[in-house]
Formats: structure tokens, C-alpha cells, sequence
């Protein structure tokens, strides 16, 4: 969701320039995102005994991504589909739920790194990534939505060839839009997607369909509309590094604990007035 298209290629190699620099420079690390040069000595996976003798589950989040992570009125607690579904994993696992929110085009360096034990941020699920990392099993599912103005000839993502989005770097909906022929336009995150589409600064934006729906709920979407829906379906999950596998199983039975008792369908339904799980 996150250049201008005519530096863009400047932009990319700077900010993975960065990332190794950064991740070079401190234990901590930070960087780009998962495309942009994650560190090149990853931290060893985290186990279920690491966490549960620290006493916290460390979480990365973006807080800006509503309404999956984000504060209330700008300046509120964080809150979140996300932020309340991590949480109730932590309490699963016996332990405090600790969030250092970060922006998105860093999030998978500073996991690599070891700022955090793991990411609850819409991270979507692909062949790419699980190369790379280990997952849990999904916590939402979401379809992918063209969103233009509501005056836009565009009528679905073949009308994209040419015209210029406005994505991401590391989200899978960047890639969408490239592959559609979209001179794709590199933003921080939805909020700054939408602007510039009411801007007329850039021709559309792909984007999971339910942050739409609840941006258009919230009245942050006049003078927009949805063109289409895509053929992909994007399912988020928690993410690890690699080797976590006491943690991931033990997150991955925190979330079926979860979906068992009903609590994810709540959220969801708070949330997005349906359960968005399964």
C-alpha cells in the first residue's frame, strides 16, 4: 500500500542500503521490509521457553493501519483487530503482551534482527516469505479490492496497465498491481494511499477490501468507491523467525483456543461486523 515512480528504483536500493547498515550498526537492527533487504545474519528462532521466562511476548505493529492497529482518535491506547487478537494469544500463552510498533518497510528486518519476537500486522501469507519465515496459522482473510475515485474509468485491475497506484513496497498488493501493469507509487501506508488518491495523485490504490469497508464506515472514503475485487485472497497470520517452532505451535494453539471459544469471531464482528478468521 505503500517513490514517486520516476525514483523509485533509487528509493528501493537506498532503504535496503539502510537496512544492512542499521542492522550492522546495533543487536537491535532495523531495515526495510521483507523485499527490501532483510539483515543478512538473521537472530536465532525464538522458543516458547525464551518467551514464557521473559515473562512477554514482544510484538511488532505498525499503529497507523487502521483498524487492524492503530489509536483511537489519533492519540489514543493502541487498539486494533490485530493488537486484540495478539494479546489474547499472549494471555494464552501466560505471558504480557509487549508492542513496539514500527513502520511497515521495517518491520522484517527488525524481526530478523531480534527487536521483536514477532509480527501481528496484517502480514499476508506467500511462497516468498515462508522461505523465510514460519507462520501461524491465518487470523483473518481478506479479498483484495481496485478502490479509485468514484469518477474513474477503471473498472477492474486490466485497467491498470499504465496508470499509477499507490502500494506498499512489501505488501502483496504491490506486487498485484505491478503485475497488472501499474506504475506503482511507494507509500508508508493506507492513510497516505488514500490521501493521495484524493489528491488525484495517483489513479487507484490496491488494497484489502476490508480496510474499505472500514475506513468507509469511519466516513474517510467519500469520493471514492471499490472498482473491483481481485482473484487474491489475503490471509495474515503471525510471524517468526525461522527455527520458532515451540512458539508457533504454541501460538497456533492459542489461536484454535481462540476460535473455539468464540473470541475471534467477536473481534471480528466488533471489528467488521463479521467474523474475517476463516
Amino acid at each position: 500500500m505503500r517513490t514517486r515512480i520516476r525514483v523509485r528504483h533509487l528509493l528501493v536500493a537506498a532503504t535496503a542500503t539502510a537496512a544492512l547498515l542499521l542492522a550492522g550498526c546495533s543487536t537491535a537492527g532495523s531495515g526495510s521490509g521483507d523485499s527490501a533487504g532483510a539483515s543478512a545474519s538473521p537472530k536465532a528462532g525464538r522458543s516458547l521457553e525464551q518467551v514464557q521466562k521473559a515473562g512477554e511476548l514482544v510484538i511488532a505493529t505498525e499503529g497507523t493501519y487502521r483498524p487492524f492497529s492503530y489509536h483511537e482518535s489519533g492519540s489514543g491506547p493502541l487498539t486494533g483487530y490485530d493488537v486484540e487478537v495478539a494479546t489474547a494469544v499472549a494471555e494464552k500463552l501466560g505471558v504480557k503482551a509487549k508492542f513496539q510498533e514500527t513502520q511497515f518497510d521495517a518491520i522484517f528486518a527488525g524481526l530478523d534482527a531480534g527487536r521483536f519476537d514477532v509480527i501481528a500486522n496484517q502480514i499476508s501469507v506467500n511462497a516468498e516469505r515462508e522461505k523465510k519465515y514460519d507462520f501461524s496459522t491465518p487470523y483473518s482473510v481478506s479479498p483484495g479490492a481496485v478502490i479509485v475515485r468514484s469518477d474513474s474509468d477503471i473498472t477492474g485491475l486490466a485497467d491498470l496497465k499504465g496508470k499509477t497506484t499507490a502500494q506498499s513496497l512489501t505488501s502483496n498488493w504491490y506486487q498485484v498491481a505491478q503485475d497488472a501493469g501499474a506504475n506503482v507509487e511507494q507509500v508508508e501506508g493506507w492513510a497516505q494511499a488514500l490521501e493521495l488518491l484524493k489528491q488525484s495523485r495517483v489513479d487507484a490504490t490496491v488494497n484489502d477490501k476490508l480496510t474499505f469497508l472500514d475506513a468507509k464506515k469511519n466516513g474517510e472514503t467519500d469520493g471514492l468507491k471499490i472498482a473491483a475485487d481481485t482473484d487474491d485472497v489475503s490471509k495474515s497470520a503471525i510471524t517468526l523467525r525461522k527455527g520458532s517452532d515451540t512458539l508457533t505451535a504454541a501460538i497456533d494453539k492459542a489461536l484454535a483456543e481462540l476460535a473455539a471459544d468464540g473470541t475471534l469471531a467477536k473481534l471480528g464482528e466488533k471489528y467488521f461486523g463479521q467474523d474475517i478468521s476463516k
